[in-house]
């Protein structure tokens, strides 16, 4: 088995303990005080790009030869691209910190070599797989989507070094934020989720049809929503990307329950019954902002909205979902790595042995609780909440990913 993923999945949870202790270091100051800023910057980028895109990085090399029943393209460009993209984000992030611009734009540069190598690797593997469904397709337009945020980030970069396209940073920008979070990890999350849970739970014969369903209304949800913020359209096109990225989720969320329905296995495990939780948990949300902005469409365009909006989907859902995989997947990778070539001998461990299903309930519990304890803080604006929902949130986090990282010892 390929060592590459690890590389991706370990770098990726040192980039999550790396953000939950820088953020206890600044008692959530940053989130509190808006994240338009270096500081924020910082923080968001390390959560984005050194935690999630660097595990799902991981998680893309390794699902990518269930899904294909093939071998990846090439696996010495992934460890180019895992190199290139480390060092770039690296200094990125040094860049946010000490305020340097043009280091900035080089280390942007950088990253970006390194997501266009990993979209080609990725490019060459499914043309020649050339097995096209919901699945794939999910994972195409995700990572199009991931080079079009990367390069759209570049572009900022280099408009802080130079001041080309000054009068387009906000739409940019926005366009950045909506390919990144909506594009990337939701057809990546969506897309994998069709293959993963069925495995986990061992469903088979459930229709497919609302697959397609859910990826148009995603796709044109996230093309739309990035036209109408690069021509700076008006509340009503922010409304209706809303509703068509609602209907998506809506749509996904039925979809997970016809798989469930036809299940045969009974519990898939703890963190994968958790995914499902936040799935629907976030269909809820989407729905609630969407009535809420029905009345109120001005409040698309508030700071509050946005951070509170950007907080359910990335911390709530995204993050999540991930962390709940994780208990599945990170123990699946190790046990095939290590113990692949034992099965049957004497003194060769049980899967399941390596990581306590109790200890991933109760982990994701507190996860989730602490999540809605500081979004309220976010909700009510009370900075001194924000700091203790987000030391308790980030306290939570660290226990339950070291739980995960001991699983690399056994």
């Amino acid at each position: 088995m390929s060592r590459l993923p690890f590389f991706f999945i370990i770098t990726g949870m040192i980039g999550f303990v790396l953000f939950h202790a820088a953020s206890l270091l600044s008692l959530f100051g940053w989130l509190g005080e808006g994240v338009r800023g270096p500081s924020g910057w910082f923080h968001i980028h390390l959560f984005v790009l050194g935690w999630a895109t660097m595990l799902a990085m991981g998680a893309v090399y390794q699902l990518i030869n269930v899904i294909l029943q093939t071998e990846l393209y090439s696996e010495r460009l992934g460890y180019v691209h895992y190199v290139c993209f480390t060092i770039g984000l690296a200094g990125l992030l040094y860049g946010f910190l000490q305020g340097e611009v043009y280091f900035i734009a080089a280390s942007a540069t950088i990253a970006m070599i390194g997501i266009l190598l990993f979209a080609w690797n990725m490019t060459v593997t499914l043309i020649r797989a050339s097995l096209w469904n919901a699945i794939t397709i999910s994972a195409a337009c995700a990572v199009l989507y991931l080079v079009l945020t990367a390069a759209s980030g570049l572009m900022m970069g280099i408009n802080f070094a130079t001041g080309q396209w000054i009068a387009y940073h906000e739409q940019i920008f926005h366009a950045h934020i909506w390919l990144g979070t909506v594009g990337w990890f939701g057809l990546l999350i969506t897309g994998f989720s069709y293959k993963m849970l069925p495995m986990f739970y061992l469903a088979h014969h459930y229709p497919v049809r609302l697959q397609i369903v859910s990826l148009l209304l995603w796709n044109a949800a996230v093309l739309f929503g990035a036209v109408s913020f690069i021509t700076g359209g008006a509340i009503g096109m922010q409304w209706f990307t809303l509703l068509l990225l609602t209907l998506a989720v809506t749509v996904y969320n039925l979809h997970l329950l016809q798989i469930i329905k036809h299940r045969n296995k009974r519990n898939p495990g703890c963190g994968i019954k958790w995914s499902v939780y936040a799935n629907q948990t976030f269909a809820l949300f989407a729905i609630i902002a969407l009535l809420y902005t029905l009345a109120a469409q001005k409040q698309l365009f508030h700071a509050e909205f946005v951070l509170v909006a950007g907080w359910i989907y990335l911390g709530g859902w995204v993050s999540f979902t991930i962390l709940g995989y994780s208990s599945k997947i990170v123990p699946f990778l190790w046990w095939t790595h290590k113990y692949g070539k034992l099965v049957g001998k004497p003194g060769t461990p049980m899967m399941s042995a390596l990581l306590n299903e109790q200890q991933v309930n109760r982990g994701l519990a507190a996860i989730a609780i602490t999540t809605l304890l500081l979004l309220a803080a976010l909700l009510l604006q009370a900075p001194t909440v924000i700091t203790v929902a987000g030391a308790a949130y980030s306290l939570c986090s660290l226990v339950y990913i070291s739980r995960i990282g001991l699983v690399f010892r056994q």
